[in-house]
């Protein structure tokens, strides 16, 4: 069946670069969808070589809305490559580019921190004032608070920014994030390392004119230690400003234990909970169980098993109705499954096993 060029063209920009390659070569057809500007819209690019971008389609990519940069940290010539993507992708300032997600892969040479592939970020994004969408979760440099200032005074008309990413250290104070809030009034959807949130941080997000926060993602690891924790009531005022916020909440292994009744505070409205902190988690998931269980969607846990675990998870199948994904990485026993199949109707994922198995552990996929 012929398609015409239009929608073969939507379906091409969904490809990556690599993909679309190919696909160049297989027809004219083909190859007219290709040349057109809405087979750009959503494009993946590897900057893994010397050539990841072919001559015949550099002129293409200012037409890129939506970029998943890849770039390979290891070898200089590649980091300069992907600069140079974003540099095209942002040629002459035309603001076609809506998102942008940076991500690293290999290994970056010893004490290397990044600084030439962020300060050329933000020397590119001199021309990206309308950017609404960064994602730099896939970089694992610590973000300083100059870099984070400077990216959201040349892009104000954000409105998802996530920089809770894979870094060690948390390198950025609430005074800054304060600072973002004031430069992109349309935020509404947010990744942070917890210990960048302050009181005074939630009560700016709390004023009248502030935009209707959507995603809050806080990633708590062992910088938590330093900072006050925050209480409950002002959790209370954020569902009350925000009715329709989620927060996502990751607690690292680096988190000490003591600090994780101060995180799972009861009027939070948590969407997603991974608690990857390999302790025992039984006290934990009783506060899941009476606090979360009308917006929990995605649980996942890694502790040891115990008989306790196992009566504590089915209490939580029992009252957390809305989940849609549950993974727990030590062994369950057969009732804990049952419990989560037969009463949580929209169940799609989970990971669940009544022995061990080789890592990685296979997903069971329901629909």
């Amino acid at each position: 069946m012929d398609l015409p060029e239009e929608i073969l063209a939507y379906i091409f920009s969904f490809l990556p670069l690599r993909d679309k390659c190919n696909a160049f070569l297989v027809c004219k057809t083909w190859s007219n969808s290709l040349t057109s500007s809405s087979a750009w819209t959503h494009t993946e690019i590897r900057c893994e070589s010397g050539d990841c971008v072919p001559q015949r389609f550099s002129s293409l990519l200012p037409c890129i809305r939506n970029l998943k940069l890849i770039v390979s940290v290891a070898d200089p010539v590649h980091r300069q490559t992907g600069l140079w993507v974003l540099q095209q992708v942002l040629a002459g300032g035309v603001g076609r580019l809506r998102s942008l997600c940076v991500s690293c892969l290999g290994n970056p040479p010893l004490f290397y921190a990044g600084q030439d592939l962020l300060q050329g970020l933000v020397d590119v994004l001199t021309n990206g004032p309308s950017l609404t969408a960064l994602d730099l979760r896939g970089v694992p440099f610590t973000l300083s608070d100059s870099f984070i200032r400077s990216v959201s005074a040349l892009c104000p008309s954000l409105r998802d920014l996530f920089i809770n990413n894979g870094s060690l250290v948390c390198g950025v104070v609430p005074e800054t994030i304060r600072d973002v809030l004031k430069c992109c009034p349309a935020l509404n959807t947010v990744g942070l390392f917890q210990a960048s949130v302050s009181h005074d941080v939630l009560r700016d997000l709390l004023e009248p004119q502030r935009t209707e926060l959507k995603l809050l993602e806080l990633r708590c690891e062992r910088s938590l230690k330093y900072v006050t924790p925050l209480c409950d009531q002002v959790w209370a005022d954020m569902r009350s400003r925000h009715p329709g916020l989620r927060v996502d909440l990751e607690l690292d292994h680096t988190l000490p234990e003591l600090q994780v009744p101060g995180v799972l505070q009861p009027s939070i409205p948590v969407r997603q909970l991974r608690l990857h902190t390999w302790t025992c988690l039984l006290e934990e998931l009783h506060v899941v169980a009476q606090s979360y269980a009308g917006t929990l969607e995605v649980l996942e846990l890694q502790t040891s098993a115990s008989p306790e675990l196992n009566a504590v998870l089915v209490t939580v199948a029992t009252r957390c109705s809305k989940l849609r994904e549950v993974h727990c990485y030590c062994v369950v026993s057969q009732n804990v499954i049952e419990a989560f199949c037969s009463l949580c109707p929209n169940l799609r994922r989970y990971t669940l096993k009544t022995r061990k198995e080789l890592h990685p552990w296979t997903c069971t996929t329901l629909r």
